[in-house]
């Protein structure tokens, strides 16, 4: 009976530039994500893997750099016998020529590129179905000729695809939605799937690995990607996930109320363990209620820690102010600041005016309240 070990990833998106973040997140961003190919090829070597399916979006553009394309094949090659199996993705379609006559010029026995939606016979007893992003768009589900398609009697029917199975964002349904029920109607004892950067299990046989390093709060923890056995024709595989990110992004809610001890909260929202904050990008959505006195506590606090993660930012939407008249009288107690504070304060609380406008003034006041109090100090 045919057995086949593999490991399924997709997404790693070389090449990225992660313009949001300033530039030192940048290029250890960049750096994690260029390594990823060695960290899977270690993983399918330590757990006797013999194949990596990539399902696509390898490059994060169809226009990546000679240095990312070349550095992927090496990283590739040094991993010999790993067998890699690549289509393109949307991302970096097969429209994209110059890439793939690149890739093609350069690569190594071990790599293998699928650009046709044809069966391959992947290793003895097992055929792999692939279907490439042959463009951008396709118009349709690019998975359906896998139901019609012939492979030997006996033999593993594998999928991979890369695309939607579900409205995952807005901008991907209709026509191009790969149907739910693929693995079924097409008889594969395994669909390999890329596209949703978050591990998503479909059904038994039809898994996203989500991207092996993450690239966004929307999806937190540590990259991963799926180790399957396939024990036979007609068996279900049994799949492990195995972290192989460098990077741990965490996106953390902090609930405040004035009175509270706003250091000792952001304190204990943070990882316990210090050593592990460079390898950290995180997130802090602070909700409630505070001061101004607290505010610039927050701001202080947040400031302080930040240098000490890859990244630390905070966000402050769902955090409304609680201005007092003992924090005017800290701005000034008389004159034109104090008539400017004043006004400011009233906007902030007059419930005529529309949120985003109370927001604009209680934000110049906490600027001004800060400002006066690290002046005297």
């Amino acid at each position: 009976m045919t057995r086949l070990r593999l490991l399924h990833t997709s997404d790693l998106h070389l090449g990225k530039r992660f313009g949001q973040f300033d530039e030192e997140t940048r290029a250890a961003l960049q750096q994690a994500r260029q390594g990823i190919l060695a960290r899977l090829a270690q993983v399918a070597t330590t757990e006797g893997a013999g194949h990596v399916l990539i399902a696509g979006d390898l490059f994060d553009t169809e226009t990546p750099s000679a240095r990312v394309i070349r550095q992927a094949l090496a990283a590739m090659a040094a991993a010999d016998p790993v067998q890699w199996w690549i289509i393109p993705g949307n991302h970096d379609s097969g429209a994209a020529e110059p890439l793939w006559a690149e890739m093609a010029r350069h690569v190594p026995e071990n790599v293998h590129l699928l650009m046709q939606p044809d069966p391959v016979e992947m290793a003895p007893g097992a055929t792999l179905l692939a279907s490439p992003c042959e463009r951008r768009f396709a118009g349709q589900d690019r998975t359906t000729w896998m139901d019609s398609a012939e492979t030997p009697e006996g033999h593993l029917r594998i999928g991979l695809a890369h695309g939607a199975v579900l409205d995952f964002d807005r901008d991907q349904n209709g026509a191009e939605t790969i149907a739910t029920t693929r693995a079924s109607s097409a008889r594969l004892d395994y669909l390999a799937l890329g596209d949703w950067h978050g591990d998503f299990t479909l059904n038994a046989h039809s898994r996203y690995p989500g991207t092996p390093e993450r690239d966004r709060f929307k999806h937190p923890g540590r990259g991963s990607c799926l180790l399957v056995d396939l024990p036979g024709p007609g068996q279900p595989p049994q799949l492990r996930q195995i972290e192989v990110g460098q990077y741990h992004w965490q996106d953390l809610a902090l609930d405040l109320a004035p009175g509270l001890d706003v250091a000792a909260l952001v304190d204990a929202v943070l990882p316990a363990d210090e050593t592990a904050w460079p390898d950290c990008l995180i997130r802090i959505r602070a909700r409630g209620w505070v001061t101004a006195e607290q505010h610039m506590q927050l701001r202080a606090c947040i400031d302080h820690h930040a240098p000490a993660f890859c990244h630390l930012t905070l966000e402050t939407e769902g955090l409304r102010m609680e201005h007092r008249a003992e924090d005017l009288d800290q701005i000034a107690t008389g004159g034109a600041l104090r008539v400017a504070a004043e006004t400011l304060m009233q906007d902030s609380a007059d419930a005529a005016r529309s949120q985003k406008d109370r927001d604009v003034a209680a934000a110049a006041l906490n600027r001004l309240y800060a400002f006066v109090r690290e002046g005297a100090e």
